[in-house]
């Protein structure tokens, strides 16, 4: 098959080619290119009516130069013609029964049959629909390959560059270390920059078992929750952290898995669902040291007072004593009172961690601590085994 960029015509601009006519030529006998466009223009003269003369239609350019291909074996030729038309349909068809008229090529007699009269426009329409797909395609491929690489790239970068260096022993941290209420005590430089891919910008990170001083005095100061591996060393690291530190919270990664590799969708149910350092220690079988202050003895003997009897105290700011109530209205009277310090012999909730908050209280002292999942930064909390 000719393909159609070779056919059409220079005597025919091909963006106004519509159509392209496809016949086969068998003739009985020995001719060559010349006898058959010299029979096609000699016998379709005045076939056709004079508005499709060949000559004519050549010369204005609204038919192309006839091309044919023709070889001769044991006497006889066969061969092809094309044609290429800007005419519209009915006419092209017109030209194409007239070539089909032409029964005799020099002395011989010949037949020509039209094949195909086919819409260039349709096949290039196909061509380009055909490439579009394989460019989108690739687009599309490029996309999914290359953006999420570069974007992931450029949040790396970024991340490195939030990083800070914190305290004397330059431990690796988040930029807002210093701003936040809370902090997360993770074990390692990884863990600090895998946090902070996802946003948390409030860690800082041991660097070993031995827990650094500044470690120990950031938990004095701020809520901590330590986010260790979910593995043997993640939990040395928690013990020793829990024993010298003052931890609030203890979250930790999958069994097995390390915080450095966790996804978003881990990271954040991990931290989700935290418990009270006290609860974990329980599960384990650890008792907290936890230094609370110079007025240690004060508070428990207060604490002592109540200790079975269903009582509360209130105590004002200068730990003076307010006043002494029964622990079923504790929370009711809070509002009333306002006190700085709640002294009772119960379990702490979230329930009354949040009145106390929203009323003024600073610290609260209790039995122990029940299922408690926030505490504001500015309440301390004592429990039973930290006045031991």
């Amino acid at each position: 098959m000719i393909a159609i960029k070779e056919v059409i015509s220079l005597s025919l601009d091909p963006s106004a080619a519509k159509y392209l006519i496809k016949a086969k030529i068998k003739v009985d006998g020995v001719v060559d290119k010349s006898d058959v466009i010299g029979a096609i223009f000699g016998q379709t003269e005045g076939l056709m009516g004079e508005e499709l003369d060949l000559r004519d239609l050549q010369k204005s350019a609204r038919i192309g130069r006839i091309e044919v291909e023709i070889k001769t074996n044991k006497g006889k030729s066969e061969g092809t013609l094309t044609l290429t038309s800007a005419l519209e349909k009915v006419e092209t068809a017109i030209i194409a029964a007239g070539i089909e008229s032409v029964d005799r090529i020099g002395p011989c007699k010949a037949e020509i049959k039209v094949e195909k009269v086919e819409d260039i426009r349709i096949a290039k329409r196909k061509k380009l629909v055909e490439r579009a797909k394989e460019i989108l395609t690739e687009m599309i491929k490029q996309s999914k390959e290359e953006m999420p690489d570069l974007a992931e790239e450029i949040r790396q970068s970024v991340q490195v560059e939030e990083i800070v260096y914190y305290g004397p022993e330059k431990l690796p941290a988040g930029p807002n270390i210093d701003k936040s209420d809370a902090i997360i005590v993770v074990e390692g430089r990884n863990d600090v920059i895998n946090l902070l891919r996802h946003g948390i910008k409030n860690a800082i990170a041991v660097e070993g078992t031995n827990i650094p001083k500044t470690i120990i005095d950031l938990c004095n100061e701020k809520i901590a929750t330590a986010f260790v591996d979910g593995d043997r060393g993640g939990e040395l690291v928690l013990r020793e952290l829990l024993q010298v530190a003052d931890i609030d919270f203890v979250a930790r990664a999958p069994p097995t898995r390390e915080v450095e590799e966790l996804p978003y969708k881990l990271v954040m149910k991990a931290l989700k669902n935290k418990v009270p350092a006290e609860q974990y220690m329980e599960t384990i079988g650890m008792k907290k040291q936890k230094k609370i202050g110079k007025d240690l003895e004060e508070i428990k003997e207060l604490f002592e007072s109540v200790k079975g009897n269903h009582v509360s105290i209130f105590l004002d700011e200068n730990k003076k004593e307010i006043k002494r109530i029964e622990t079923a209205k504790l929370i009711e009277e809070i509002g009333e009172e306002k006190p700085s310090i709640i002294i009772f012999d119960g379990i702490i909730t979230q329930r009354l961690i949040d009145a106390a908050f929203e009323n003024g209280v600073k610290e609260i002292v209790a039995t122990k601590m029940g299922e408690v999942t926030k505490i504001p930064a500015n309440i301390k909390i004592v429990t039973e085994d930290m006045l031991e």
